[in-house]
Parts: structure tokens; sequence; C-alpha cells
């Protein structure tokens, strides 16, 4: 009998301000469901890990990747690999006591293989999120509302945009607070050559014992988007991509 290969993925998961064991778990769980996935776990960017990787998933807050795992990002993207990465993946924050969170810039490199920066987001809450574009990831899935953070962030050229959502109001927590209406991605993808990248900002996830150094104990453990069958959907959806396997379920 012939069986397809061994696929080597690998999961990024770290970063404050978020409940990463719940994200690693959940992710391992889609992960595990594709049979010839054999995933390695690491908590930073590491780039010995990315270079034998074949699939990357992240899932990082304020997280960003030194030169050397840089180079082995752009050089994995460049060999035609594609990395799904999800919610706080683009997002780099200082957090001081009652002052406004700043969004401090992205290096360069790292900004132009994400092709986005995370700058704002309003009090978590209901919001809808429409399809903006016809494509085997999204057929099927109509408007649809979601509990979750309302990611807003500044986008660069190159993106095509899958997903989207519409916002105009203001965001008190951050530097970044008058946003005029507009629409901002919710699920994109980015060619790099051969290789590409689907960014998907849904999927907050907080426990009570993830805000340190700001508190000891958060008041609410929030789930975002995970318990909602569209959410899990696409995230099913996008570790296929990053297999280049289709058709998607």
């Amino acid at each position: 009998m012939s069986l397809p290969p061994r696929c080597e993925a690998l999961l990024i998961t770290g970063g404050p301000y978020h409940d990463m064991d719940h994200a690693r778990l959940a992710l391992l769980g889609f992960m595990a469901e594709e049979e010839r996935l054999r995933v390695t776990c690491r908590d930073s960017y590491d780039a010995a890990a990315i270079a034998a990787a074949e699939v990357i998933v992240t899932y990082t807050c304020d997280m960003v990747p030194d030169a050397a795992a840089l180079d082995a990002l752009e050089a994995f993207l460049a060999r035609g690999g594609r990395w799904f990465a999800l919610h706080g993946t683009n997002s780099r924050m200082v957090l001081d006591g009652d002052a406004p969170v700043r969004c401090p810039p992205l290096p360069e490199r790292f900004r132009a293989l994400l092709g986005s920066q995370f700058a704002a987001h309003p009090a978590p809450g209901r919001y809808k999120v429409r399809v903006a574009s016809d494509d085997p990831l999204t057929e099927g899935l109509g408007d649809f509302h979601v509990e979750d953070e309302q990611y807003l962030q500044h986008e660069d050229p190159g993106n095509e945009v899958l997903l989207s959502t519409k916002f105009e109001g203001a965001t008190p927590l951050f530097e970044t607070r008058d946003w005029p209406l507009r629409e901002h991605a919710v699920l994109y993808r980015r060619s790099h050559g051969p290789g590409a990248l689907l960014y998907l900002t849904l999927g907050h996830s907080r426990g009570r014992y993830d805000m340190r150094p700001l508190t000891e104990h958060y008041p609410f453990v929030e789930r975002g988007s995970w318990p909602h069958p569209v959410f899990q959907r696409l995230v099913r959806r996008g570790i296929r991509w990053a297999m280049k396997e289709e058709p998607f379920a």
C-alpha cells in the first residue's frame, strides 16, 4: 500500500496577555486531524525549527523573530512553504499601567512578510464578518457574527482579502484611538513568490492568569471565536491550505 508522505509542521505559540495553553492545545487538536502531519512545538521563533518545517502555524502576541529566524522565514517562503498565522501574530504592544497601549512599528522585514500590523481593537464583543471574495477558503460560509476582539490594523498592498469587518469609532484603550469608517481584513492571503501566508485575525483567548505583570488575576475567561463553528472550519481549512491539500470541508 502506498501512503502519502509525512509532512513536517511547526506550531509556534507564545507571548503575553493570552491563554497560550488553550490556543496550543486547540490548534494541536485540529492539526492531529491531519494524519500525515507531525508537529514540532515551539514558544518562540526558532531558526532551526523553521528551516526543517514544511508547514508553519503561528499564534503569538508581541513576539518578533530575531534576524536568524527572519532569514529562515524568508527562506521557508522562497522554497514554497505556506504559513498560517492567527490572531496576534502581527502585534507589538507596550502596556504601561493606565496609559493607552502603544503599538511600535514592527521591523520592516517582519512587516513585509506579514503584510499588516495590529493597531487597536474595541472592547471584545459581537460584530459581523462578511465574505469579501469568492474563494475555496470561503466557499459555503456566508456572512456571520462572532464574539471576539475586532482587530483593527494597518494593511499593506498585496493582500488578497477574503473576509473583512467594518468599524467606525473610538478605541480608548489604545494610542491609535479614533477610526474612520472602513473595512479591516479578517482573513487574507499574501503571496511570496512560490510561498504564501494566510492570516486570520480571529481567535482571542485569555484566562484569569494571563495578564502578568499588569495584574495577577483577570476578571474574565475569554474564549473569543474558538467555540464558533465557522471559526473552527476556517482553522481546519487554513491548516489544509498550508499543507497544499484540497478540497476543503
